[in-house]
Formats: C-alpha cells, sequence, structure tokens
C-alpha cells in the first residue's frame, strides 16, 4: 500500500507486554497522519505520526480536523514513529486548509 504525507491511516499504537506504556501516551489502535515526507515514506520501513483522538481540550498542540463525518484532534505533542506492520489501512487525507495549520502548529511546537 502507497502512503503518503498527510494520510490518515489506521494504526496500532498498542506497545508489545514488555516495553509496557507509560503515563498518558495513546496505545491502541487509531487514526493517525503521516508527517513524514513521501520520500522518506517511499524507502523506510518506518512512518512519523501523529495520533488523532476524538476527545481533547483546546491545546496549541493540537490541531481540529474533519475525518469520516467526525470531528476529531491531530495530537501533535505524541507525534511519534512506528513500524509499517502497525499500519492497518488508509483511511482519509487531510485537506488543504488542514495541512496548512498542521505545519504552523508543528513549526510553533517544534521549530520557533
Amino acid at each position: 500500500m502507497e502512503i503518503n504525507q498527510y494520510d490518515i491511516i489506521l494504526v496500532d499504537l498498542q506497545l508489545s507486554e514488555e516495553l509496557g506504556g507509560a503515563g498518558a501516551e495513546i496505545r491502541k489502535a487509531r487514526p493517525c497522519v503521516v508527517i513524514s515526507p513521501d520520500e522518506m515514506n517511499r524507502y523506510l520501513r518506518t512512518l512519523v505520526v501523529a495520533p488523532m483522538t476524538k476527545r481533547s481540550r483546546l491545546m496549541p498542540t493540537r490541531v481540529r480536523v474533519r475525518h469520516n463525518k467526525q470531528t476529531g484532534w491531530i495530537v501533535v505533542d505524541q507525534i511519534r514513529t512506528v513500524d509499517r506492520s502497525r499500519v492497518g489501512r488508509k483511511l482519509d487525507r487531510l485537506t488543504h486548509p488542514e495541512i496548512r495549520k498542521l505545519k504552523q502548529v508543528i513549526r510553533e511546537t517544534y521549530v520557533d
């Protein structure tokens, strides 16, 4: 399956038992937005993703989006790298305005 930047994909975020999970980390199968650029997505076995959630407080590290006729939030403060074996299927793709907002929040959170 071809995976592109800004696709929304279903990812199993459950950690193995020996690694456990910590605190507020998202630890189940859920939609994630692909953050890694297309060139990396073509050649590496891993993807950089930001998980999504249906519930969130208004925070500067969260991006509100519409997906599957529901409102959700991209959790930019929990970006992680996952192996392709954790990917279930492609669900959707961000709109251009959502992509612009996501880029802005990533810049504000990690760059500036």
